[in-house]
């Protein structure tokens, strides 16, 4: 079976859309999940599922209604796609502070002229790098600072989107690896 991440947005933010980890984690072992971690509250996960990427995104998205009355978008990678991901950080640096960096994932890959026009926002010092359904954020500040948002590139690309810091990225890499 495939390692997978699944990358929830919204969840237990300011008090609003909670869902207990514990009860997340007892609805993807319904739905045949395997092997079943969560990681902080902002909705994390790690499991095992040969099925394919949007068919869990589908499927755990469903289910989140049906349980706990409101949406929320997912988003589901491979252990492989994240340590790819890792890899092509174009911010990494030595002189870079780990909680300037950011992960935004996207649902899919947006189209080439929702990129382009993307571009064109300059949000100096902030900058960020799209690489297929990633996008990298350089956080001269704090995140909840700048422009660089979910709902910024939502709205921009027209594709789901949700953001972890570099810190959490690394540690759903490290724990998919166990």
């Amino acid at each position: 079976m495939n390692r997978k991440i699944g990358i929830l947005r919204g969840i237990n933010v300011g008090g609003k859309r909670k869902i207990l980890m514990a009860d997340l984690k007892s609805l993807c072992e319904e739905l045949g999940l395997k092997n079943v971690t969560t990681y902080i509250q902002s909705g994390n996960l790690i499991f095992n599922s040969d099925k394919p990427n949007s068919e869990l995104e589908n499927k755990l998205e469903k289910a989140i209604t049906e349980k706990f009355g409101f949406d929320v978008p997912v988003i589901v990678r491979t252990e492989k796609e994240l340590e790819s991901s890792i890899s092509k950080n174009p911010f990494i640096a030595k002189d870079v502070d780990i909680y300037q960096l950011h992960l935004t994932f996207l649902k899919e890959k947006p189209n080439e002229e929702d990129i382009e026009r993307i571009l064109t926002f300059n949000y100096e010092p902030d900058k960020f790098k799209i690489a297929e359904k990633d996008i990298f954020i350089f956080c001269a500040g704090k995140y909840h600072e700048s422009k660089l948002t979910n709902n910024f590139f939502e709205k921009q690309l027209e594709v789901g989107a949700t953001t972890r810091n570099w810190k959490t990225v690394m540690k759903l890499s490290e724990l998919s690896k166990n």
